[in-house]
Protein backbone atom coordinates (compact mmCIF):
# COMPACT_ATOMS: atom_id res chain seq x y z
CA UNK A 1 0.00 0.00 0.00
CA UNK A 2 0.78 3.61 -0.29
CA UNK A 3 0.71 6.67 1.52
CA UNK A 4 2.34 8.35 4.29
CA UNK A 5 4.33 6.42 6.68
CA UNK A 6 3.03 6.17 10.51
CA UNK A 7 3.16 4.51 13.74
CA UNK A 8 1.31 4.40 17.40
CA UNK A 9 2.61 7.75 19.55
CA UNK A 10 4.17 5.69 22.19
CA UNK A 11 6.13 3.88 19.55
CA UNK A 12 7.51 7.58 17.83
CA UNK A 13 8.07 8.21 21.22
CA UNK A 14 10.15 5.26 22.08
CA UNK A 15 12.24 5.57 18.77
CA UNK A 16 12.62 9.69 19.17
CA UNK A 17 14.31 8.65 22.85
CA UNK A 18 16.62 5.85 21.40
CA UNK A 19 17.89 8.44 19.04
CA UNK A 20 18.25 11.30 21.53
CA UNK A 21 21.06 12.53 23.56
CA UNK A 22 19.89 15.56 25.29
CA UNK A 23 17.98 14.25 29.35
CA UNK A 24 15.95 17.27 29.16
CA UNK A 25 14.30 16.45 25.69
CA UNK A 26 13.85 13.38 26.31
CA UNK A 27 11.92 14.18 29.46
CA UNK A 28 10.34 17.00 27.66
CA UNK A 29 9.24 14.59 24.76
CA UNK A 30 7.92 11.33 26.87
CA UNK A 31 5.99 13.92 29.32
CA UNK A 32 4.40 15.38 26.16
CA UNK A 33 2.87 12.43 24.89
CA UNK A 34 1.62 11.51 28.05
CA UNK A 35 0.07 14.36 29.18
CA UNK A 36 -1.55 15.05 25.51
CA UNK A 37 -3.46 11.96 26.72
CA UNK A 38 -1.88 9.69 23.65
CA UNK A 39 -0.63 6.48 25.77
CA UNK A 40 -1.08 5.71 29.54
CA UNK A 41 2.74 6.05 31.38
CA UNK A 42 2.49 2.34 31.76
CA UNK A 43 2.28 1.90 28.22
CA UNK A 44 5.25 4.29 27.35
CA UNK A 45 7.51 2.07 29.91
CA UNK A 46 6.10 -1.10 28.33
CA UNK A 47 7.26 0.17 25.25
CA UNK A 48 10.09 1.64 26.46
CA UNK A 49 11.40 -1.73 28.09
CA UNK A 50 10.36 -3.19 25.55
CA UNK A 51 13.17 -1.89 23.04
CA UNK A 52 15.83 -2.51 26.24
CA UNK A 53 16.03 1.24 26.65
CA UNK A 54 15.18 1.58 30.19
CA UNK A 55 19.29 0.64 30.88
CA UNK A 56 19.94 4.25 30.09
CA UNK A 57 19.74 6.37 32.98
CA UNK A 58 17.83 9.35 31.64
CA UNK A 59 15.32 7.29 29.86
CA UNK A 60 14.37 5.03 32.85
CA UNK A 61 14.34 9.06 34.83
CA UNK A 62 12.26 9.91 32.61
CA UNK A 63 9.97 6.71 32.44
CA UNK A 64 9.94 6.44 36.57
CA UNK A 65 8.54 10.69 36.45
CA UNK A 66 5.66 10.06 34.26
CA UNK A 67 4.67 6.72 36.35
CA UNK A 68 5.17 8.51 39.45
CA UNK A 69 2.52 11.61 38.14
CA UNK A 70 4.67 14.06 36.66
CA UNK A 71 3.90 15.56 33.86
CA UNK A 72 6.10 18.23 32.68
CA UNK A 73 9.93 18.98 32.95
CA UNK A 74 9.44 22.20 35.67
CA UNK A 75 7.57 19.25 37.76
CA UNK A 76 10.47 16.54 36.87
CA UNK A 77 12.95 19.71 38.19
CA UNK A 78 10.73 20.01 41.61
CA UNK A 79 10.23 16.15 42.04
CA UNK A 80 14.04 16.14 41.73
CA UNK A 81 14.49 18.95 44.28
CA UNK A 82 12.20 17.61 46.65
CA UNK A 83 13.58 14.10 46.74
CA UNK A 84 16.71 15.44 47.69
CA UNK A 85 15.57 16.48 50.76
CA UNK A 86 13.86 14.67 53.65
CA UNK A 87 10.64 16.36 53.26
CA UNK A 88 7.49 13.57 52.20
CA UNK A 89 6.93 12.78 49.15
CA UNK A 90 3.68 14.18 47.70
CA UNK A 91 1.01 13.02 45.07
CA UNK A 92 1.67 14.24 41.71
CA UNK A 93 -1.27 16.04 39.47
CA UNK A 94 -3.69 14.20 41.83
CA UNK A 95 -7.93 15.27 41.38
CA UNK A 96 -9.20 17.16 44.85
CA UNK A 97 -12.74 17.14 45.31
CA UNK A 98 -14.96 18.68 47.75
CA UNK A 99 -16.89 16.94 50.14
CA UNK A 100 -20.03 16.40 48.28
CA UNK A 101 -17.75 14.91 45.26
CA UNK A 102 -17.42 18.18 43.22
CA UNK A 103 -14.06 18.42 41.45
CA UNK A 104 -11.43 21.07 43.31
CA UNK A 105 -8.30 21.09 41.25
CA UNK A 106 -5.23 19.17 40.44
CA UNK A 107 -2.41 20.92 41.94
CA UNK A 108 1.08 20.19 40.47
CA UNK A 109 2.31 17.98 44.28
CA UNK A 110 0.26 17.63 47.09
CA UNK A 111 0.84 16.74 50.60
CA UNK A 112 -2.62 15.16 51.30
CA UNK A 113 -1.55 14.32 55.25
CA UNK A 114 -0.85 18.11 55.46
CA UNK A 115 -3.07 19.49 53.13
CA UNK A 116 -0.21 21.43 51.15
CA UNK A 117 -0.22 21.67 47.35
CA UNK A 118 3.20 23.34 45.66
CA UNK A 119 1.65 24.99 42.22
CA UNK A 120 4.21 25.45 40.17
CA UNK A 121 2.92 28.48 37.40
CA UNK A 122 4.78 29.09 34.13
CA UNK A 123 5.25 32.68 33.48
CA UNK A 124 3.97 32.23 29.63
CA UNK A 125 0.72 30.99 30.70
CA UNK A 126 0.00 33.95 32.15
CA UNK A 127 1.17 36.51 29.54
CA UNK A 128 -3.45 36.96 28.94
CA UNK A 129 -5.43 38.24 31.59
CA UNK A 130 -8.38 35.19 31.68
CA UNK A 131 -5.45 33.01 32.43
CA UNK A 132 -3.97 34.85 35.27
CA UNK A 133 -7.25 34.88 36.76
CA UNK A 134 -8.27 31.53 36.42
CA UNK A 135 -4.59 30.68 38.08
CA UNK A 136 -5.94 32.62 40.94
CA UNK A 137 -9.20 31.26 41.12
CA UNK A 138 -7.70 27.98 41.45
CA UNK A 139 -6.30 29.56 44.19
CA UNK A 140 -8.84 30.76 45.71
CA UNK A 141 -10.97 27.32 45.96
CA UNK A 142 -7.72 25.47 47.62
CA UNK A 143 -7.27 27.60 50.05
CA UNK A 144 -11.32 28.41 50.70
CA UNK A 145 -10.75 24.55 51.24
CA UNK A 146 -7.91 24.55 53.84
CA UNK A 147 -5.24 23.97 51.84
CA UNK A 148 -1.92 25.76 51.76
CA UNK A 149 -0.32 26.61 48.81
CA UNK A 150 3.33 27.38 47.72
CA UNK A 151 3.21 28.81 44.36
CA UNK A 152 6.80 28.88 42.47
CA UNK A 153 7.70 29.30 38.74
CA UNK A 154 9.87 26.81 36.98
CA UNK A 155 13.21 29.36 37.46
CA UNK A 156 12.67 29.69 41.16
CA UNK A 157 12.96 26.08 41.19
CA UNK A 158 15.70 26.11 39.41
CA UNK A 159 17.70 29.15 40.13
CA UNK A 160 16.59 29.27 44.07
CA UNK A 161 15.77 25.61 45.12
CA UNK A 162 16.40 26.60 48.78
CA UNK A 163 13.32 28.96 48.82
CA UNK A 164 10.94 26.76 46.93
CA UNK A 165 11.72 23.88 50.02
CA UNK A 166 12.00 26.05 52.61
CA UNK A 167 8.36 27.61 52.06
CA UNK A 168 7.28 24.40 51.57
CA UNK A 169 8.84 23.06 54.79
CA UNK A 170 6.91 25.81 56.38
CA UNK A 171 3.68 25.43 55.62
CA UNK A 172 3.98 21.77 55.84
CA UNK A 173 5.45 22.63 59.89
CA UNK A 174 1.98 24.50 60.35
CA UNK A 175 -0.39 22.08 58.69
CA UNK A 176 0.26 20.01 61.36
CA UNK A 177 -0.32 22.38 64.52
CA UNK A 178 -3.69 23.90 62.87
CA UNK A 179 -7.17 22.68 64.59
CA UNK A 180 -9.03 22.99 61.68
CA UNK A 181 -7.83 20.12 59.14
CA UNK A 182 -8.45 21.12 54.62
CA UNK A 183 -11.71 18.99 53.82
CA UNK A 184 -10.64 18.88 50.17
CA UNK A 185 -10.34 15.14 49.55
CA UNK A 186 -7.83 13.17 47.10
CA UNK A 187 -9.33 10.96 44.71
CA UNK A 188 -8.58 8.51 41.71
CA UNK A 189 -4.54 9.07 42.40
CA UNK A 190 -2.77 5.60 41.73
CA UNK A 191 0.82 5.15 42.57
CA UNK A 192 1.77 3.18 39.54
CA UNK A 193 4.29 0.08 40.30
CA UNK A 194 7.72 0.61 38.10
CA UNK A 195 8.67 -2.68 37.02
CA UNK A 196 12.24 -3.79 36.58
CA UNK A 197 14.67 -2.84 33.61
CA UNK A 198 15.51 -5.98 31.65
CA UNK A 199 17.77 -8.20 33.11
CA UNK A 200 16.50 -8.07 36.93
Amino acid sequence: MSGIPSTRPVRAAADFAARAEDPDRIRSTLAHVVQSGWCHPQDLHAELRAARLLTRPAIRAAASELVAGVRSIAEALARDTLTATDLPTPLWNTRLYTPDGTFLASPDAYWPDEGVALEIDSAEYHYTRDAWHATLLRRLRLESHGILVVSATPSMIRDTPPQVIAAVRTLLTLAATRPTPPTAQARGHQQLSLPLPFGH
